[in-house]
Formats: C-alpha cells, sequence, structure tokens
C-alpha cells in the first residue's frame, strides 16, 4: 500500500481536515487547529505531505520521525501539522486491519470513557444553571473559564467574581458534580496564588494553567500552598517538552492535545511517561469530530487518563457542531456522562465528504479573541 494523496480541507468553525488517499482505495482521516494561523497551517502541510507521497503508510514511526526531527523542530505549526497526518495513518492502519486504533495500541484498558462538559463561555456567566443543565443530563463533571481579563495585579472583586460563579455550582449541583476550572493562561503568578487559594474550599477536581507554560517555575509555588490538582500540557508539543513536568513533580495531570503534541501515538507515549510518575492524564480536546474520535482511541488503551475533555456544544463551534460532518453520529452519544469505546475501524469515523467539500469551498477564518487590561495592556485570552 502506498499513499498517493493528501487533501486538505478548511472547516468552519475553527478546523482543518486532512484525508490521506492511498493505492488500495483506504483513506485516512486527521485534524489539525487552525488557531489564528489557517493559512500558514495549509501552506505547511501541504509541504510536508509531499514527503510521505508513495510512503508505506504502515510505517508510522518513520514517517513521524522523519517529519519531526527536522533541524528546526517543535512549534504550534509543525506539531499540528505532524499531529494531523499521523493519526490519519492511524485511520488507515486501522481500516486495513479491521480493528479500531487502540487494538493497534494494546487494547482496551477500561470499559467505557468519561467525559466532562464545557460551561459559561469565554467570560462565564451563569455557570450554576449551566452545571444543574448539564447534571440532569447525566455528566457528573463540568470545567468552566475562570476569568476575563486579569492584570499582572488585579482587583479581590474580580477574585470574588470567580468565587462566587464556583460556589454558585456548588449550590445549584452540591457535592455531585466535579468542577474544574481553567485558568486558561490568562492569570499570571502574583494572583494565580491568591485566586487557587480562593478556590481551594470548593473542592475543585483541578486548576487548569494556572500560569502560562512558559512560567512553569510557577507551578512549584501553587503546588505547595494549595491542595488543588493543577492541570496543564495543551500548548506543549512531543514527550521532550513535558519532561520538565515529570522532573519537576509540581503537576498533578497532563493534558496532550493529540492534534497538537504529535499524535495518537505520541500522546500515549507522553501519558505513558506520566503513568510512570504517577500523574494522571485528561487529555485536551476542544477541537473537531475527527481530534476528538483520534483522543478517544488514545484514551481507551491508557489507563491513567481519567476523564476527557469534549467540545458538542462548547461555546467556539458557531455555526457548525462536531456532529454536522460525521454520518455515524452515535460515536459521541453520551451516557450518564460517559461515552462508550469505538468499535468501528480506524478512528472509527464515517465523514460526510459531501458536506466537507460544501463548507470548506466557503473558507476559513478565525481568530482569538484580542484582550486589553483596564490601562490598555495586553491581556493574555
Amino acid at each position: 500500500m502506498k499513499i498517493t494523496k493528501v487533501t486538505m480541507y478548511e472547516i468552519k468553525p475553527r478546523w482543518i481536515f486532512a484525508r490521506v488517499s492511498t493505492d488500495e482505495g483506504i483513506e485516512g482521516w486527521g485534524e489539525m487547529i487552525s488557531g489564528t494561523k489557517t493559512e500558514t497551517v495549509m501552506a505547511g502541510a501541504k509541504e510536508l505531505a509531499e514527503r510521505i507521497i508513495g510512503r508505506d503508510p504502515f510505517e508510522i514511526e518513520r514517517i513521524w520521525q522523519e517529519l519531526h526531527r527536522s533541524f528546526f523542530r517543535g512549534g504550534p505549526i509543525n506539531g499540528t501539522i505532524i499531529s494531523g497526518l499521523e493519526m490519519a495513518l492511524w485511520d488507515i492502519k486501522g481500516k486495513a486491519f479491521g480493528v479500531p486504533v487502540y487494538e493497534l495500541l494494546g487494547g482496551a484498558a477500561r470499559d467505557r470513557i468519561k467525559v466532562y462538559s464545557w460551561i459559561g463561555g469565554d467570560r462565564p456567566s451563569d455557570v450554576g444553571e449551566g452545571a444543574l443543565d448539564r447534571l440532569n443530563k447525566g455528566f457528573t463533571a463540568v470545567k468552566m473559564n475562570a476569568t476575563d481579563e486579569l492584570h499582572y495585579v488585579d482587583s479581590y472583586e474580580k477574585v470574588q467574581a470567580v468565587v462566587d460563579r464556583v460556589a454558585s455550582i456548588r449550590e445549584t449541583c452540591g457535592d455531585k458534580m466535579a468542577i474544574g476550572v481553567d485558568f486558561h493562561g490568562r492569570v499570571h503568578k502574583p494572583m494565580a496564588k491568591v485566586l487557587a487559594k480562593a478556590l481551594e474550599p470548593y473542592h475543585l477536581m483541578f486548576i487548569e494553567e494556572p500560569v502560562l507554560p512558559e512560567n512553569w517555575e510557577a507551578f512549584e509555588q501553587i503546588a505547595r500552598e494549595v491542595a488543588i490538582p493543577i492541570a496543564t500540557g495543551e500548548r506543549l508539543y512531543t514527550r521532550w517538552e513535558f519532561k520538565r513536568l515529570f522532573q519537576q513533580g509540581c503537576v498533578d495531570i497532563v493534558q496532550p492535545d493529540v492534534a497538537m503534541c504529535g499524535g495518537i501515538l505520541e500522546t500515549r507515549k507522553i501519558c505513558a511517561m506520566a503513568e510512570a510518575y504517577d500523574m494522571a492524564a485528561a487529555p485536551h480536546a476542544p477541537y473537531g469530530p475527527i481530534a476528538l474520535a483520534a483522543t478517544l482511541q488514545v484514551d481507551a488503551c491508557t489507563p491513567n487518563v481519567f476523564i476527557q475533555e469534549q467540545s458538542l456544544g462548547i461555546h467556539y463551534n458557531q455555526g457548525f457542531d462536531l456532529l454536522d460532518f460525521i454520518k455515524n453520529k452515535d460515536i459521541f452519544a453520551y451516557e450518564d456522562g460517559y461515552v462508550q469505546l469505538p468499535t468501528k475501524p480506524g478512528l472509527g469515523l464515517d465523514m460526510d465528504i459531501d458536506k466537507i467539500e460544501e463548507i470548506s469551498a466557503e473558507g476559513l477564518h478565525w481568530t482569538n479573541p484580542s484582550w486589553k487590561n483596564y490601562d490598555g495592556t495586553i491581556a493574555e485570552w
């Protein structure tokens, strides 16, 4: 079997799909993250795709090593391109052997996968009612963004607003609902300590990205001062960038993104490294249907994954949602806060190619929000 073609699709609201074709008629699908550099990713993907034409799609590790080990390596552009191509190769291999991808990675380590749901949006509000709605739908875990703009040192009024929102979830749902609070790297170290300490009485499931990953040294101080588990990792690429977290020993939950960190096998390797340090994993997955399907394959065979992010109905999905581009919509059917293990070959998706081609023809332009603090300085989004 040989790779004959790679076709790229820009898909609203903020996804990039890759379709890898072979001379035996088997096709694999992957997903890349557009971020704010859609055309850059598209151009880079076409360039790297040329290097795999004519190659054996089963040689996933060899191809991955060749694509990754350029003189200048890593970063979000290369990371997401390699990730998308890699998951498409796994899709091909699973289909060729007639098994889900996780069967090629050691087989199932669990019976089902627990998922959590997003509430509150970018500027969180009404999270109490949102959490109650999810509880009534069977979810037992939710995640919310903590704050909107926050300066290096800001008012306690903003801290109290976060506390009040978390308290409203406890008031509507009691202790039945596990709560993750995503600081989103919006909070700088001086306020991260204050905010984490103020949230400690509410027994959170975790705080996510309490500081930006480049300020990794602050994890130690936060971990020393509060008992809330710390989660991070969505902006890190490959196992080499995760090494520092393992060596530091302050982060409790790693969150590699299968569409960013290097793909399915790289995510599995990162989670295995975390397992050796007695750390949990909760993979990052707020994007499209292919990335989520690929992540579920990792979850199925990875024992230290304890919960999975999923993006049905997330506030970014304006105009289209995950189910709009797949025919077998039951693959993301959640029951009592769980999703069943995939059973179909490869990633388990039956893609709606007509819909994909229709929407891709419209093009894609998506940018992160641009925020400023009260004094006009740039705020992290």
